[in-house]
Parts: structure tokens; C-alpha cells; sequence
């Protein structure tokens, strides 16, 4: 037998945590108890632009139970002017009331204070506010005409990337597809929303806030302050959901320690749904102009890829959406560019699979057009063109087994029963479609540390300041932590999201487990060794060192794969999309938890059919707000927009990566599920839409 055949990693280990979830025991961040605790509700502007001549604050003063008007006359005054210290895409450049401008519509402008949240919110309903409106550049079409280069794109830093000559090759190919595919802009919409409980103790701070990244908020909280980092301490036991919008500090977080500090009591402040649109970032809607040349047996000459994404006017963020073609497919000739456009609106953000998500559905739509320009099947197409070394360097790959993964997923779905011609296959009135495509995510890693201790009753207490966002990072941490020590998983607690222990990097990009597993794992090992010796400490200690820092450094590529096939359904008459059913198989390395990670890939996967079928956030290009600001009109799919999903992986150890085996899951679902379920809906219906979300009347109109 196999030693890891009896271990508990990759068990269908059921979560550690469920139980206290299930009771409501479970404390997330806005629900922490604090003696004297007051209430905060943060008021936004209503213009895209311009200053604030007037803010009336005497009558809201007097109205019962107001505690505290917070606004740009008698806010705390911060060094740089409330920006904070640590550099993007990280930090952000906040909105802290220290001065009379507006950026963007729905950018906060005061906090009202008040004994009740009740109270606080009818109090800063009543705020009269006077402004100088000034001219706005909302029209994305206009303002892509003044696109330019941005420093960064993404975690390789690089805005542009060539190889090869791909004008030439372009000139030279037998069969080429140029189309413009686009994205819209899309917010987040955790269950939990964001909310933060700032207490001063004379000049120490305590934060219980809602993020992907406990360390990084007292980091950014300090600097921003100008205060001594060791005089906060930030706590996060439980995150609902976070998706990239918990990964960075947000206005409301320095705010509430503000509002704190001037009314000398603990302040919750909490966003209400609307306040989730525009203050704490969203994914930027791009235009991606994708052109491929090819031979007619199908070998690609030459891609390029260029990608216009928007932009606030005080802050560049990138969406990286030409990340995934410098490394999908063989080709010795790209392009890769990204450029910025600047709007008066907040500035965006990561969400889910930044860029890949995005890009991905560029891409694998245009691979499905060349598919049928060369009468070619989309997965013969996708086997010719497989990368076996990095495309731009030639490295070899961790581990990837990409091709598994078609073979599989292709074998689970059927596909070898697919009718190619479009409108071929139907029952009754629905057109049915079958479409695949190739899914993709990097593998990333940072420096994190965590510590074993021996408790006097037996159990082992490890702990690391990461965080769980309803991932399962108490669970996996647990399992690996029991192999380590021998010892079964009832005998080992893990705790996490305080910065009193040893520190852990962002839950974001994929990278929790791949960062903090190793950690745990040499701490459990170094207590083990202890132990064995006979030594009276009884208290381990690990740490997991960075990879190379740069892409030239690497001597792998290290990403993850997946196939993924959907079948839909399209009513001839009206245009209506379901999608009854999804087969996904992936390359990602060990599963550290068979039942956890399956539900990770899962979710990914109904997060991409709402990004192809429903989710657009509607700017209004007359005064900035976003109208749909609200679950009742920004729509996600619900359990009834969701047929059968089918998710697999293939047996992978990718130990070149980290010694665990394995790499990040927490985002690769949802990538590719977009162009596949775009390519279903052409198959369908011979219409090809290339501006997501597919929406029926896009349908009908083509």
C-alpha cells in the first residue's frame, strides 16, 4: 500500500468547522461582541465628479441617538493625505475624508455614527449635501480612444509580451480569425459583505475586519495612521466569501478606526448591499481584439492578443486578460499587449480569476471560430496546438496533464456523439449546443509561517495568520497537519486569522494552500522531531520561502489545466439559455481534500455560468451609478439556473511545485466556462456572440 493510500490528506474529510457554522457558533467579524460598541453607516456621493460645496451636519447632530458626524471638516487628518503606504496592486488609494473632492459616484464622503444601526442610517439618509459638479468621462468608447500603457499587469509585471514575429506569420497563414471580444464590468457579491469593528485601547488598535488578508490590513492600517504596526492587531476567524474584494484594505476599514478614535467608543461599520458597488473595487470590463492565423491542418502561426480594460482616474488596476495565451498553446509567433482607459468610477479590482476568467473566454472563443474555419474538432484543434514546454521560453512545465484532462472529460460528456453542424441537434422547441474549452490558471506561492505546539491535554494547537473564506483552509490544514504528526485528525486544531501568529500571505490568487500547507507541514515535523527527541521544548515552527520572485528566474512553468464541456439549451422562439448540464476534469495537482476541492472546482463553475449568462454591473453614463446596485436586479444564478455538474481530476503529484504535490484550486473553475458555454450556444444556434453576458436579446437581434 501506498503510505499517502492511509493518510488523511485527500480525504473527503468533512469540514473541521461545519458543525460550529451549522449551530451558528461560527463568528464572523460584524458579529464579535465589544462592550460600548456604537454603529457607523457610511454615506456616498451622488456625482461622478466634481467637490463638496456644502454638507449640512447640525441638524443630523441633533437627531437621537447621533454619536457622530464624521465628515471632511473635523475628520483626523493622516500623513499623504489618507493614501495608503503600500504599494499597488495591493494597496489602494483610499477615500478618508480629507478633502472636499468627489472621484467617482457613490465614493464615501462622511460616516454618521450612531447608538443603533437604525438610528445611523435614518440619520445619514437626512445628510444635505451641496456639490460643484464637474465634467465626467463615463463613456468607455470615448475613453479608450486616450488608452495607454500601464507599469503592471498582473503578477509577471509586464504590460506587453512578444515573441517570435507575428506580423509576419499573420501574413503568411493559410486560415485567420480577427475578431474583438468584450467583458463587462461585474462586482462581487460574498454572502457576507464587508464590515469591520475598530476598539481603541488608549494607542493600540484592534480590527475584527472581513478579509482575505489579516496581516495586510494591519500593514496598510498602520502606514496609512502613521502608527507603529505592532500597536494593531487585526482578527478574522471566518470570512463569507471574499473573491478578491476582501484582498485589499477599503476605505471602510480606516474609516471605522477613525470614527472610533474621534467618538472614544468600539464602531462597527458594515457596507449594506448597494455599498458593494463601487467602494471596494469590481472586476473592469475589457475589449480584447484576438487575431490567429493557422495552417490548414490546424498548427497555429501567430496569436495576438490586445486587451483594453478600464481604470479609475487616481489608481491603475490592470485586468491581466493576455496572461493566459503567452502560456496555453505552442506557437512560435505572439502578442500580447494591455492598455488602460481611464473612467470617473471606482477603481476595480481582483475577482475570481482575474484576467484568466476574462481572457480565457477571448480566447477559447476565438480557438472555437478557427475550429470551424479549418472544419476542425475544437478538441483535435486544442491536442495539435498543446503546449508541452512554456511557449514563450521553452521551459518545462511542473507537471501538467492537460491532455488527460480532454481524454476524460471528453469520454464523461459524450463528445464523440456531437453533431458539428450548427442547429443539428434539438428536442422540441430548445436548439441544443455542445461546446468545450480549455481552462487555465497560474500556480502561485509566498512565504508563510506557522508554529506547533503540545497542549497538556494532549491536542496539538497549529496556527498560522492565513484565513479561511469558506475554502476549507481549517480542514486541509488539519489533515496535513495530523499526517505530519502521526496522529489523528481529532487530535489537532488548527487556528487561524489573527496577527498575533506567525504570518501568512493574502488568501488570493490560489495560493492558501499551496503557501501555508508547506508551512504547517515543517512545523508539525519540527514538533514531531522534538518530540522523538525527547526535548522539552514542545513547540514546532515552519516556514515556506518564496519561489523566484521573477518569470525569468523560474525554472519551470507552473500553472494548472482543465477541460471543461458544457452542453445548453436555447429556445428557438425566444432566445432563453440553460444550461442542464457541465463536465469538467482538471490538472491541479494532489486534491488535499477530495470533498472540499471538488466543491472549490464546482463553484467556480456556476460563478461562470453567471459571468457568460447574467452578471453585468450597468454603468449610467450620464451620472456614474451603477443602477443595478442590488441583488434584486445584478443578477447570479440560484439553484435553479444550475443543472448537473460533473467535476474530476486527474492523479497528479507536482511535488517540482511544492512538496505537497499541489497547487491552487480556488480559482481555475471558473475559467474557460464562459467560452465553452459561448461555443455551446453558436453550436446551438449558428450565432456567434462575442460581448458577454449572452443575454437573449443579444440572441434574437444577431
Amino acid at each position: 500500500m501506498n503510505a499517502r493510500d492511509a493518510s488523511a490528506v485527500g480525504a473527503a474529510l468533512t469540514r473541521t468547522d461545519a458543525a460550529a457554522k451549522v449551530a451558528g457558533e461560527a463568528k464572523y467579524s460584524a458579529e464579535f461582541r465589544v462592550e460600548g460598541l456604537c454603529h457607523a453607516v457610511m454615506a456616498r456621493s451622488t456625482i461622478p465628479r466634481g467637490r463638496i460645496v456644502r454638507i449640512d451636519v447640525e441638524a443630523v447632530r441633533r437627531m437621537p441617538g447621533v454619536v457622530l458626524v464624521l465628515t471632511h471638516h473635523n475628520a483626523q487628518k493622516l500623513p499623504q493625505k489618507g493614501r495608503a503606504a503600500v504599494k499597488p496592486p495591493a494597496g489602494r488609494e483610499m477615500s478618508l475624508l480629507q478633502d472636499d473632492a468627489v472621484r467617482y459616484n457613490g465614493e464615501p464622503i462622511a460616516v454618521v455614527v450612531a447608538e443603533t444601526l437604525e438610528q445611523a442610517t435614518d440619520a445619514a439618509s437626512h445628510l444635505r449635501i451641496e456639490y460643484a459638479r464637474e465634467a465626467a468621462a463615463l463613456d468607455f468608447g470615448k475613453a479608450k480612444a486616450d488608452a495607454y500603457a500601464p507599469k503592471q499587469a498582473g503578477p509577471s509585471g509586464k504590460p506587453d509580451k512578444a515573441w517570435g514575429d507575428a506580423d509576419g506569420a499573420l501574413k503568411g497563414a493559410e486560415v485567420t480569425v480577427d475578431h474583438v471580444y468584450t467583458t463587462p464590468m461585474e462586482h462581487h457579491n460574498p454572502m457576507e459583505p464587508h464590515g469591520t469593528i475598530a476598539r481603541w485601547e488608549g494607542e493600540r488598535l484592534t480590527l475584527w475586519d472581513a478579509t482575505q488578508y489579516v496581516f495586510g490590513v494591519k500593514e496598510t492600517v498602520a502606514k496609512t495612521l502613521g502608527m507603529p504596526e505592532e500597536d494593531i492587531r487585526v482578527l478574522c476567524p471566518y470570512t463569507g466569501g471574499g473573491f478578491g474584494c476582501k484582498g485589499s484594505t477599503w476605505s471602510h476599514v480606516v474609516l471605522a478606526a477613525m470614527a472610533s478614535k474621534a467618538c472614544g467608543r468600539p464602531v462597527k461599520l458594515i457596507l449594506e448591499r448597494p455599498q458593494m458597488f463601487g467602494p471596494v473595487g469590481g472586476r473592469p470590463q475589457t475589449e480584447q481584439h484576438v487575431v490567429l492565423g493557422a495552417r490548414r491542418d490546424g498548427t497555429l502561426l501567430a496569436i495576438r492578443h490586445h486587451v483594453i480594460s478600464h481604470t479609475s482616474q487616481f489608481e491603475d488596476f490592470t485586468e491581466p486578460s493576455a496572461q493566459p495565451t503567452r502560456e496555453l498553446y505552442a506557437c512560435a509567433n505572439a502578442d500580447t499587449m494591455h492598455r488602460l482607459a481611464k473612467l470617473d468610477v471606482g477603481t476595480p479590482t481582483f475577482q475570481r480569476a482575474p484576467g484568466e476568467s476574462s481572457g480565457t473566454f477571448a480566447l477559447e472563443s476565438a480557438m472555437d471560430e478557427l475550429a470551424v474555419a479549418l472544419g476542425m474538432d475544437p478538441v483535435e484543434l486544442r491536442l495539435k496546438n498543446h503546449a508541452d514546454t512554456v511557449p514563450s521560453s521553452g521551459k518545462p512545465w511542473s507537471s501538467k496533464k492537460l491532455r488527460e484532462c480532454y481524454a476524460d472529460a471528453a469520454r464523461r460528456f459524450g463528445w464523440s456523439r456531437r453533431n458539428p453542424t450548427p442547429r443539428s441537434m434539438r428536442e422540441g422547441h430548445w436548439l441544443v449546443g455542445w461546446g468545450m474549452a480549455t481552462a487555465t490558471y497560474p500556480a502561485h506561492k509566498m512565504p508563510a509561517k506557522a508554529s506547533a505546539k503540545l497542549m497538556p491535554d494532549g491536542i496539538v494547537v497549529v496556527r498560522s495568520g492565513t484565513q479561511d473564506l469558506g475554502t476549507g483552509t481549517y480542514t486541509i490544514m488539519t489533515q496535513i497537519a495530523a499526517d505530519a504528526l502521526g496522529m489523528p485528525v481529532s487530535k489537532v486544531r488548527f487556528e487561524l486569522g489573527d496577527t498575533t501568529f506567525p504570518k501568512a500571505p493574502v488568501s488570493g490568487g490560489s495560493m492558501t494552500a499551496c503557501s501555508v500547507g508547506p508551512a504547517v507541514l515543517k512545523a508539525c515535523q519540527d514538533l514531531r522531531a522534538k518530540l522523538d527527541a525527547g526535548r522539552g521544548d514542545n513547540e514546532g515552527q515552519g516556514e515556506s520561502p518564496p519561489g523566484p520572485g521573477k518569470e525569468e528566474e523560474k525554472t519551470h512553468g507552473e500553472r494548472s489545466f482543465g477541460a471543461t464541456f458544457v452542453e445548453v439549451r436555447v429556445d428557438e422562439d425566444l432566445g432563453i439559455v440553460r444550461v442542464p448540464r457541465i463536465v469538467a476534469t482538471y490538472s491541479v495537482g494532489r486534491l488535499l481534500n477530495e470533498k472540499t476541492g471538488l466543491s472549490q472546482l464546482q463553484g467556480g463553475l456556476v460563478w461562470g455560468v453567471g459571468m457568460a449568462l447574467t452578471e453585468e454591473s450597468i454603468l449610467d453614463t450620464r451620472d456614474g451609478r451603477i443602477v443595478n446596485g442590488n441583488l434584486a436586479e445584478y443578477h447570479v444564478p440560484v439553484n435553479a439556473d444550475i443543472g448537473s455538474i460533473e467535476v474530476g481530476v486527474v492523479d497528479e503529484d507536482d511535488t517540482e511545485f511544492n512538496p505537497l504535490g499541489a497547487r491552487g484550486i480556488g480559482e481555475i473553475g471558473i475559467t474557460g466556462v464562459t467560452a465553452a458555454i459561448a461555443n455551446a450556444v453558436c453550436h446551438a444556434t449558428g450565432k456567434r456572440i462575442r460581448d458577454l453576458p449572452i443575454t437573449l436579446d443579444k440572441l434574437l437581434r444577431v
